[in-house]
Parts: structure tokens; sequence; C-alpha cells
């Protein structure tokens, strides 16, 4: 601008010059002149004042876009902000290439807690009252007790390790009958939960004889009174291990 004010007033000189007889009227004039250029050349400064002002508060900003004195971004018609040749889109902000800005990332979902792992549990059952005296054999009452009292706990289990099961007997009579007694009365309930579909592999049976007895009887007391004292003693327990539901 300042360039286009000077190149005007030059030639206004030059022309006056050679219009103009009057030595005096021409100097007069150059004066008049002179001084208008002064004016012209001072409005230029101030506009590259102004412009300068406007550059050095877009320095100072950091942002990288023109702006006025009020931090008013300089757009065009379209919108768009007047950037700085050296502007990158991380000097975006919220007026211009606020779609450039990072966004922070969100939160990640809390990881999912994962079930507590199941562990194996061991379960212990026993019946009494499955045999009469001296018999092995399982009556129906008897089966109907391993029904409620065994099949129906070893479906708590989602698959079965092992199954043990102890046959025991009362007092009355020797060590070694007792012993291979007590073996027929595990074999009896082995063979009815096989029946009932529990796989023979998993279950496995031992003999007690009387070493462990569940009730003991004490005083005198007729044999009839005894054996009916000593009937806890005729019991099976039954041992399951496995992995529940």
């Amino acid at each position: 601008m300042g360039r286009a004010v000077t190149q005007s007033h030059s030639d206004a000189v030059e022309k006056f010059d050679k219009t103009t007889e009057m030595g005096g009227v021409v100097k007069t004039f150059k004066i008049l002149l002179a001084g208008g250029l002064a004016a012209g050349l001072a409005l230029s400064a101030v506009s590259f004042h102004a412009l300068g002002a406007a550059h050095e508060k877009m320095m100072k900003s950091g942002d990288g876009e023109w702006a006025n004195s009020a931090n008013t971004v300089w757009k065009n018609s379209s919108g768009e902000c007047w950037g700085a040749g050296y502007w990158t889109p991380a000097m975006a902000s919220e007026q211009c290439g606020a779609d450039m800005m990072k966004k922070p990332m969100g939160a990640k979902p809390a990881p999912m807690a994962k079930p507590a792992a199941k562990t194996a549990k061991t379960l212990s059952i026993t019946s009494t009252q499955l045999f009469a005296f001296n018999k092995s054999v399982l009556t129906s009452e008897a089966k109907g007790r391993i029904d409620r009292e065994v099949l129906g706990r070893l479906s708590e289990f989602a698959t079965i390790q092992f199954i043990n099961v102890y046959g025991h007997t009362d007092r009355i009579g020797s060590a070694q009958y007792n012993q291979k007694l007590s073996e027929r009365r595990a074999n009896a309930v082995k063979a009815y939960l096989v029946s009932k579909g529990v796989a023979t592999s998993r279950i496995e049976t031992y003999g007690y004889g009387k070493t462990s007895p569940a009730k003991k009887c004490a005083g005198k007391m007729s044999r009839k009174a005894l054996i009916e004292c000593l009937a806890p003693n005729r019991r099976v327990v039954v041992e399951a291990k496995g992995m529940p539901k």
C-alpha cells in the first residue's frame, strides 16, 4: 500500500512541474504535495503497524491463525480460518480445525470378572438300617433308602472321579466272619448303584468288619436286645468325589 501511494504522488509532482510556469506556485504546490505524501506514508505506517500487531498477536497466541485485537480469528466467506504458512493440525483449536483436535480416548471397560474356579468336593453318606442281622441282602426298604440318601446326592456332581463303598458289621461274631460279611455288604451296595446307572469302574469296595463301630451297647442285656441295640453298626458308608455342577 505504501508503495502505491508514493508512486501516485510522484506522478502528480512531475506533471505539475511541466504544466505550471509560476515558480512560487510550483514551490507551494510541492509543499502541499509533500504534506499529502507524508500523510499517506503515515497512514501506510499505521496500516503496517496494525498488520504487524496482528501478526505479533498471532505469534504470541501460538494458534497459527490470524486474529484481531479482540482475539477473533479472521475467516473467509466460507467460514474457513486464515492461517499462517506454518500452521499444522497440531495447532488446531476449537475455533479452527476442531475436527482435527486429538480427542481423549475413552476409559477402557473394566475386565469382566472371571467366575471362580470350581474345586472338587467330597461327599460322605452313611446309610444305616440297610441290613438285617447277619445278612448282606438289600431289602426293598434299604434300596429306597439308598435312592434317597446316595443316588439323590450323587446328582449334585457334574462328573464323578470315584465312589468308595465301605461295609461294616456289629461286634457279634468273629473278626474273620465279620470281615467277609462287611465285604459282601459293600459289594451289594455297589451292585445296586451300577444297576441305577453308576459306572462300575468308578466304584471301589472295602470291608471294615467290626473294627469301626458307630454305637457301643454296654451292660448286660438279652441277645435280642443287643442285636437291636447294635443295629446302627450294620451300615454302609458311601464316599464320592467329583466336580460339582
